[in-house]
């Protein structure tokens, strides 16, 4: 059987109902990129490991202690297969795609609709690594090449991409000329002064001058 050809995709999961069915080591690291993501998380499992039990404790996931059951992926967005059990990874798959869920099955990637890939987040920076489910622990490994290179720098940075990306669309209603203030904020060597320790955050009067000077040329 060929490998699929993946799309990579990042999806919006803040406040959608995301159900991991596992409780083991594997299903920890489901659980922390759903919480990242600011996902609902549901965990189904009998059992749960320290981690896991740690996140219920503080409210940060809903825990359903037992086996999955037929029916509980209903209103899910997504889903994770994250059993020690064939079987049971089989079910879930299946009635995911009955319900038009994505799910992952972490036993095997092909038989599910999407995987998940090894990323490196700096705050609002995501560098995704995926081999297509061939080499997991090779995709890993360069993230963590990736994350050596970029260094904190690209956190600082793209926080500030981000702060004026959202201050023009506020003041500027005309998208040709927020087109024009996005090439220029682009334009702008800020990742080099933050390398060389000479950036100053800018304050909300001086980013209103600069979007205000571009729309007067």
């Amino acid at each position: 059987m060929e490998m699929p050809h993946y799309m990579p995709l990042m999806m919006n999961c803040t406040g959608r109902r995301c159900v991991v069915v596992g409780g083991g080591q594997i299903a920890e690291r489901k659980v922390t990129a759903l919480l990242a993501a600011s996902a609902e998380t549901i965990v189904i499992s009998p059992s749960l490991t320290p981690y896991l039990m740690s996140c219920f404790e503080k409210g940060q996931v809903h825990w359903i202690k037992r086996t999955y059951r037929q029916g509980d992926l209903k209103g899910a967005f997504l889903a994770y297969a994250a059993t020690d059990d064939g079987q049971v990874n089989g079910a879930v798959v299946f009635e995911a795609e009955s319900l038009g869920v994505l799910v992952n099955d972490t036993s095997d990637g092909m038989r599910g609709s999407f995987i998940t890939p090894a990323s490196v987040r700096r705050g609002s920076l995501i560098v995704a690594v995926s081999s297509s489910g061939a080499g997991p622990a090779v995709s890993r490994g360069l993230c963590r090449e990736i994350d050596a290179m970029f260094g904190e720098y690209y956190e600082a940075y793209i926080d500030f991409l981000s702060k004026i990306r959202m201050r023009i669309k506020e003041r500027v209603p005309d998208r040709g000329r927020r087109q024009l203030l996005f090439k220029a904020l682009a334009d702008l060597d800020i990742l080099t002064q933050i390398r060389e320790e000479r950036f100053r955050s800018w304050s909300e009067e001086e980013i209103a001058v600069w979007i205000d000077a571009y729309q007067e040329e």
